[in-house]
């Protein structure tokens, strides 16, 4: 008979499957916290996923906002295109706080949005049509303009132009980024002569206008397409509603602003869904590359 060690540590059944209901429970644990997103007209609870599938539109057709990589494959042929690099800027060039360093608020920025700054770019297909297309991010401070997106909007241009490609823009923004001051404000002015550089190359310049498209941005390089196309719902406008309100002491009219308000009036060429962009897009590229190569 053997004889049981009087030190040995007896063991339970309960200890014995312990590792294995701690696996299951961790794994339980490892499903993210947002698999779940609330519909922000209906209330309803949308899995993510599905969302994700439908290129963020809701079942009741809001077009939620989405970040510059999403834009880019939704985009491009079969998602597949080539960053184009952004030029670097000074960072903080006037020291600027307002309550907290200017320094600091990019970089929370950049750890939030996964960006450098608000504006990406990449050249690919479009349908079969290659093409430049550069997009603002409005994850990133608002898709705020300040030097950093002027230098990137001119290093598209002349790279559509050294490529003999259109150029598309996606724009998103709240306005000019107060922490550049004056700097912010001449890039309006920049993008202008990057666009007029685009039209004497006779190169198609095309824009995107998505929610929203607000401020210098609207009062630039946004309202200087051959062709504004926009996304259902979106806000585009120079100042908002309730400040023109107060100017004009008038009611505005219903859905004052917005993308198909603004087709009406003739502001907006078209709104156009966001699944049917690319084929859209590519119809428009096509024919406007195809009156360039004729008149040449």
């Amino acid at each position: 008979m053997v004889e049981k060690n009087p030190n040995e540590k007896r063991v339970g059944w309960l200890s014995r499957i312990a590792p294995g209901v701690r696996k299951i429970v961790s794994r339980r644990n490892d499903t993210p916290d947002n698999l779940w997103v609330k519909d922000p007209d209906s209330g309803e609870m949308l899995y993510r996923p599905d969302l994700e599938a439908a290129l963020w539109v809701t079942p009741s057709g809001r077009h939620m906002r989405i970040n510059a990589d999403q834009r880019l494959k939704a985009t491009f042929d079969k998602g597949r295109f080539t960053p184009i690099a952004m030029p670097d800027v000074p960072e903080d060039p006037l020291k600027f706080s307002d309550g907290k360093p200017y320094r600091d608020r990019l970089g929370a920025a950049r750890k939030a949005a996964g960006r450098k700054d608000t504006m990406a770019a990449g050249h690919g297909d479009i349908h079969g049509v290659p093409a430049v297309v550069i997009v603002q991010d409005f994850s990133f401070m608002g898709g705020s303009l300040g030097t950093a997106a002027g230098e990137a909007f001119i290093a598209a241009a002349r790279e559509a132009i050294g490529r003999g490609s259109p150029l598309v823009c996606f724009t998103a923004a709240g306005g000019a980024r107060m922490q550049e001051g004056a700097l912010s404000l001449m890039q309006m002015a920049r993008s202008t002569l990057a666009v007029n550089e685009l039209k004497a190359a006779r190169l198609p310049y095309v824009v995107v206008l998505t929610d929203p498209t607000t401020g210098g941005v609207t009062a630039s390089y946004a309202m200087l397409g051959d062709v504004h196309l926009a996304e259902p719902g979106a806000l585009i406008g120079f100042a908002g509603a309730r400040v023109i309100e107060s100017t004009i002491r008038e009611k505005l009219p219903e859905g004052f602003q917005r993308a198909e308000y603004l087709q009406d009036k003739g502001m907006v060429d078209r709104v156009v869904s966001r699944a049917d962009l690319p084929t859209v897009l590519g119809q428009v590229l096509g024919m406007l590359m195809d009156g360039r190569r004729t008149a040449a």
